[in-house]
């Protein structure tokens, strides 16, 4: 419960922040590439989450690491984490920050479970549907999944369109055992 309003409050300070500035998607892309070198390293991981380190060795880290390859405000934005203890949370706040970017932007997300691989010419369809069904621009991402037997599993941020035999199956064995 405390890493989702952490991540909401930090997110929604930093992206506030970013459209008065005007520097919304150079701060999106500077936040993934931090976590990306994050996730990459987890002796530096250690270093940064370790809490008997202290603030002012963790920003010194930080700005050795990161200054004049990101913008003021991502530097300034991550000691202020380091500040707060609350640098463990980083990689939610950015995904928090993306989100609410792509809200800005119309823009939603959606991953598509099937069975098989789907051609290029089913994924246009699926995502034109998608599309047309949230009136918005969707980034679509495609997942492959046997144990599914048949139907798509769709995930549109928290809502979920289960098409699958599988849920369908499950339904029908609930139902039985109701019967019964």
């Amino acid at each position: 419960m405390l890493k989702g309003a952490v991540a909401g409050r930090y997110s929604a300070a930093l992206y506030e922040i970013a459209i008065e500035k005007n520097v919304v998607d150079q701060t999106e892309e500077e936040l993934k590439a931090v976590r990306a070198i994050l996730d990459e390293n987890t002796g530096l991981q250690k270093v940064l989450y370790h809490p008997q380190i202290i603030a002012s060795e963790k920003k010194a880290l930080l700005d050795k690491l990161f200054k004049g390859k990101v913008s003021d405000l991502t530097l300034n934005f991550l000691a202020l984490l380091v500040d707060r203890r609350r640098e463990t949370f980083f990689g939610d706040i950015v995904d928090e920050f993306v989100a609410q970017a792509n809200a800005g932007r119309n823009i939603a997300t959606a991953h598509v479970t099937t069975v098989v691989k789907l051609s290029d010419e089913e994924k246009g369809a699926i995502d034109r549907l998608l599309a047309g069904l949230t009136g918005k621009k969707v980034h679509v991402s495609y997942d492959v999944d046997p144990s599914l037997i048949g139907g798509v599993l769709v995930r549109i941020g928290d809502k979920v369109i289960d098409g699958t035999i599988k849920a369908r199956l499950a339904a029908m064995g609930d139902r039985l055992k109701q019967i019964s």
